[in-house]
């Protein structure tokens, strides 16, 4: 206790947070400040403390999921800000587990991260084969799980995902009669949406059963199934020439050790004078590990590379980058209006499957 109390003294100091210890002792960090609302949070169990001091990013989490830390005032968004926004994740603040856990992290990550075929496809049914009710309730409706595009901070979600296809489609430069691969095709939005601005025919794949179903069913009941089609293959096992490759939000589950190999089949598939975007979230500074947290409950094999593992990856296969963008503010703004809808589904979503789930 006394250590998790010095841990937070020393590390809030703008906004206002107080802990409620199990024993009822109360304290308080940090100093009002308009740009953080205030937090409190309530510990019911005395060995939780502990076991954030041991495990940080884990222990906080599944104690808030199991109602062992509680917010009484304030929510987990404003928790989350007020933490960042003292010690910004990318000068690499935070609590740091002990070397012994960091180094198992570290070897975990490490066999984790080899996503060998059978182990992609059971990775990517763990979080996109849930039930299609969940992701209606906090997606847009064309299922876009990816940043958005906001070209205005006001637009709605809707607005700015359609922005984000656009955009997207502009950078291709996609010409009618040109065939596109989609690694990654989600729902299908994506591929049926080029198809719809540029007349091109788009293959998209996936490894997800639940989104194929929903895939082709779409591509059917707008009549273009014969233009749009989709598959369940793992992108290593693809044949076949393209005018041009898109992947949004795939390359997460790649993994480091897999991305010489995922840019020379992607330059295989690609015409001499073909062009591919890749769209993936990043991470600030160097290589890294993914956190316990996102790897036992969202994403199993899921990794954030740095950019200079994507360039390193694709070194010596004659791709040439001609365009960079870092959208990590409208990666912000997304979550939020996810963050929003899922809030305000609670009742769905528990009645779905409980409230640890939703927490």
């Amino acid at each position: 206790m006394a250590l998790f109390d010095r841990f937070l003294a020393r590390q809030v100091k703008t906004g206002e947070l107080t802990l409620i210890h199990a024993d009822g002792t109360t304290k308080h960090f940090g100093k009002p400040d308009a740009a953080y609302n205030p937090v409190t949070i309530r510990l019911t169990q005395p060995g939780v403390a502990g076991a954030i001091v041991r495990h940080p990013a884990l222990g906080a989490a599944e104690a808030f999921m199991d109602g062992r830390l509680v917010i009484e005032r304030g929510d987990i968004r404003d928790l989350v800000n007020l933490l960042k926004g003292n010690s910004p994740w990318e000068r690499g603040g935070g609590l740091n587990p002990s070397l012994p856990i960091k180094l198992l992290d570290k070897v975990v990550h490490r066999v984790d991260r080899v996503n060998m075929a059978r182990r992609s496809k059971k990775n990517v049914a763990h979080h996109y084969d849930l039930s299609d009710r969940l992701y209606d309730l906090f997606l847009d409706a064309d299922r876009q799980y990816s940043c958005a595009y906001f070209t205005d901070s006001s637009n709605s979600l809707e607005q700015a995902q359609s922005d984000k296809k656009a955009h997207i489609a502009a950078k291709l430069a996609i010409e009618p009669g040109m065939r596109v691969l989609d690694i990654g095709c989600g729902w299908g939005g994506m591929a049926l949406y080029l198809h719809a601005k540029t007349g091109a025919e788009v293959l998209g794949v996936t490894l997800s059963e639940e989104q194929l179903k929903v895939a082709r069913r779409r591509a059917e009941e707008a009549g273009v199934a014969d233009k749009v089609k989709f598959e369940l293959i793992d992108y290593r096992a693809l044949t076949g020439s393209f005018d041009r490759i898109v992947s949004v939000g795939m390359f997460e589950h790649v993994g480091p050790a897999h991305y010489k190999a995922f840019f020379r089949k992607c330059r295989d598939l690609l015409t001499d004078d073909g062009v591919m975007l890749l769209h993936t979230i990043g991470r600030m500074g160097g290589p890294g590990v993914t956190d316990t947290f996102t790897t036992k409950y969202i994403f199993p094999g899921g990794y954030n590379p740095a950019l200079s593992e994507i360039v390193k990856g694709y070194e010596g296969l004659k791709f040439f980058p001609t365009d960079i963008e870092v959208l990590r503010v409208h990666y912000a703004m997304t979550i939020d209006l996810w963050y929003d809808r899922t809030v305000a589904a609670k009742d769905a979503i528990v009645a779905l499957y409980d409230e640890r789930f939703y927490r």
